[in-house]
């Protein structure tokens, strides 16, 4: 099975959960939108979700270089 599906959604995931996360981004998106009010429940689902994509590329990571290795 070939992992690089899986690599390409971890580092895409991973980027845009570090924008989201360290730029105002998001907060400027959602303010334009009206959606302000949820702008404080924003770290509950971007940290778990920028954990998540990070251990996903890990995963993608060593799954390629265990497989170059065999």
């Amino acid at each position: 099975m070939r992992n690089e599906p899986l690599l390409k959604v971890g580092i895409i995931g991973t980027v845009v959960a570090v924008l989201c996360c360290f730029t105002p981004a998001l907060v400027l998106l959602l303010g334009a939108v009206g959606l302000s009010a949820i702008v404080g429940w924003l770290d509950i689902v971007l940290l778990p979700a920028l954990l998540l994509f990070i251990l996903i590329t890990g995963y993608a990571l060593w799954k390629r270089r265990t497989a170059k290795s065999n």
